[in-house]
């Protein structure tokens, strides 16, 4: 600095050495200052609730904190993921976020948040296929079968948990690669899908593993294909979409932990470090693969660019489908 270095610059330079000292000492006390909080943003007794009452427990032991999961669903994710980016970035407050939250950018007009500046990835708990299935007296016995008549003059029907859920977006985005033509049915989540999809109202229906193994499982639903590149553990004879004639086809369900955006990044990185223990736990990992989710982890940086790949990808598929929400 020499004697003309401007007043404004040396107060701000100020400034950025407090607000840094001010995070270290914080990142210094994190967590013993207060309960931490998980919001899940869905509410009790789908996926996202359990998977944050699944990790709670375990983090309490590994932070030596109390842990508490707060629901707070709505609007596909957005109402929790938006209370999260507005809460102090204290390290306090953290998301526990699915899939919805890498679509609802495109997908719900005027979100009160930026998804991108707002939120930072901690980490991404895991990701789980799609599984596209029919009843066990449907004519189609084959993923060939759906595709045949995808092209035929009328395609077939099929239900997902609602509009712009993965599930309506992977079949739009497989109709638009494939040229085909299907009829979407939106439920309002997937107890109403799979009642109709076993009892054959709806000829087929696409949803997680969590939600339809159980129904192959019971032989009152045939698996057809998955979306995912790789084929699922739990259900290892059923094709991939990729292998079936569309290459490159990966629509993955996902579930990850978020924070606001200018929560220290000690606290970040430390949060992950002790998400990453916690899933390497048998009981949780037996846990999150009992429910179809295949462990990925990794940095938080790592987990940013993943959301920010989903939040683009279908992005794409939204406006080129005109899809709008229910």
């Amino acid at each position: 600095m020499n004697k003309r270095t401007p007043l404004r610059l040396l107060l701000a330079l100020a400034g950025a050495a407090c607000l840094g000292l001010a995070q270290g000492a914080l990142a210094q006390e994190w967590p013993a200052r207060q309960a931490i909080k998980l919001v899940a943003v869905f509410p009790p007794g789908g996926s996202v609730d359990q998977v944050s009452r699944l990790l709670a427990p375990h983090l309490q032991q590994e932070l030596g904190q109390n842990i508490i999961v707060e629901n707070k669903g709505g609007a596909s994710g957005s109402i929790g993921a938006a209370a999260v980016a507005a809460a102090p970035a204290d390290g306090y407050t953290f998301a526990v976020v699915f899939d919805t939250h890498g679509v609802n950018p495109s997908l719900i007009p005027n979100l009160p948040f930026d998804s991108k500046k707002d939120l930072s990835t901690v980490i991404v708990i895991g990701t789980s296929p799609m599984v596209l299935a029919t009843h066990a007296g449907s004519e189609f016995k084959s993923f060939a079968d759906v595709v045949a008549s995808g092209k035929a003059a009328k395609g077939a029907s099929y239900g997902s948990i609602g509009s712009g859920s993965l599930g309506h977006l992977a079949m739009a985005l497989l109709g638009r690669n494939g040229g085909m033509s299907f009829n979407h049915i939106p439920y309002k989540g997937g107890g109403p899908l799979m009642n109709d999809a076993v009892a054959g109202h709806v000829p087929l229906a696409i949803g997680s593993v969590f939600v339809v193994k159980p129904h192959i499982d019971s032989q009152r639903m045939r698996a057809l294909a998955v979306t995912t590149s790789k084929r699922a553990p739990q259900l290892p004879g059923v094709p991939t979409i990729a292998e079936s004639g569309f290459a490159g086809f990966d629509a993955p369900a996902w579930w990850a932990v978020l924070a606001p955006a200018k929560t220290p990044p000690a606290i970040v990185q430390r949060m992950n470090d002790a998400i990453s223990k916690v899933m390497k736990n048998p009981e949780v990992a037996k846990r999150l693969e009992s429910q179809g989710i295949d462990v990925l982890g990794g940095t938080p940086q790592a987990g940013q660019v993943f959301i920010e790949r989903q939040m683009d990808i279908w992005a794409k598929v939204v406006k080129e489908n005109n899809i709008k929400p229910d």
